[in-house]
């Protein structure tokens, strides 16, 4: 088999690498540190990020990021979205050009404000458009690796294209649908970040499941409304990148962006909570890119806005639910 090849071994690439390796394909998992590489190679073992999963034999780890992605068939992003843009330039002269690229991050890009799939186009050129997939879902890195039953979607303009991620990915442990939505997938899963950061607040202030049914819900109103202005599909949102997604992160203990707000719901600084968590929250990012994306496109989004002001404008916590609660009445749809 061609080799397989993970840019970004964080939790979530490292248990896509093992779960690929586990599925019979030879597996090159990049990480841009040498020193990161090395420890993986001598530990078999990603106790920096994902300490508990052994490596399986077919996973080479490298920090050459050329060597790493020629003659590669299928190419999986697993880089922060912030990160994605100089990695793919990185990539981008022995990239083989027939290669499937699957986006898994999440995320917003600042001042561009592309969503990943429209950074590979912008990097690789249009036609990369057609080999481009968006890989989304309920799926926390730690229940993948211990085999628990999970469901994401794989979106693209082109079917065959994601057709082609559902063949690859799909077994007993991890049903694959298809979508030929990705703006609305990659929606979904941009924004989800954010309105956990928001219910994960709402714990930490001590309020109740009421409050995150609903913060759920209107999150989920709001996702579906900025996905339809950048040329999205409303219904993808009522599916696993869009309420399937939210759900999770915004009710888990494991979900790092919940925990982000939780704390500063708590009362904690942002810098203390990043700090302490040691791995990335893509909400954080998300919340100012999200809020910039909704200005230009005229698309209301209160409750990110109100993230966007406790994360970047000193705003109190329990200022910013007070305004939510008594914006004016309103219809609940129209």
């Amino acid at each position: 088999m061609d080799p397989v090849v993970v840019l970004g071994a964080g939790a979530w690439g490292t248990a896509l690498s093992r779960y690929l390796a586990e599925r019979g394909a030879p597996v090159r998992l990049w990480t841009h540190r040498p020193d990161h590489a090395a420890a993986l190679r001598a530990d078999r073992e990603n106790r920096e990020f994902f300490p508990g999963h052994a490596l399986p034999p077919g996973v080479e780890p490298l920090s050459e990021i050329e060597r790493a992605v020629e003659r590669a068939s299928l190419v999986v992003l697993v880089v922060p979205t912030a990160f994605e843009r100089a990695t793919l330039e990185s990539a981008r002269p022995a990239l083989p050009r027939d290669a499937l690229i699957v986006v898994a991050n999440k995320g917003i890009e600042t001042g561009s404000l592309r969503l990943p799939t429209e950074i590979v186009a912008d990097v690789l050129g249009p036609e990369s458009e057609a080999r481009a997939v968006a890989l989304s879902g309920p799926s926390f890195a730690e229940e993948v690796a211990r085999g628990l039953p999970t469901n994401v979607v794989a979106a693209s303009r082109n079917a065959s294209a994601a057709a082609r991620v559902q063949t690859l990915f799909a077994s007993e442990r991890l049903r694959v649908y298809t979508s030929e939505d990705p703006i609305g997938v990659q929606v979904g899963g941009a924004l989800k970040n954010v309105i956990a950061i928001a219910a994960g607040a709402a714990d930490g202030l001590g309020f109740g499941h009421n409050t995150r049914a609903a913060l759920i819900t209107r999150g989920l109103a709001e996702m579906a409304r900025l996905a339809v202005a950048k040329g999205g599909q409303a219904l993808t949102l009522a599916g696993l990148s869009g309420l399937g997604d939210l759900v999770l992160t915004c009710s888990a203990t494991l979900s790092r962006n919940r925990t982000v707000g939780f704390e500063l719901g708590r009362g904690k600084k942002l810098e203390a909570v990043l700090a302490a968590l040691g791995h990335v929250a893509e909400g954080v990012e998300t919340a100012r890119s999200a809020h910039e994306l909704g200005v230009r496109l005229g698309v209301d989004l209160p409750i990110t806005n109100e993230v966007y002001g406790v994360l970047y404008e000193g705003k109190r916590v329990d200022e910013a639910v007070r305004e939510l609660l008594m914006r004016p009445p309103r219809k609940e749809w129209g």
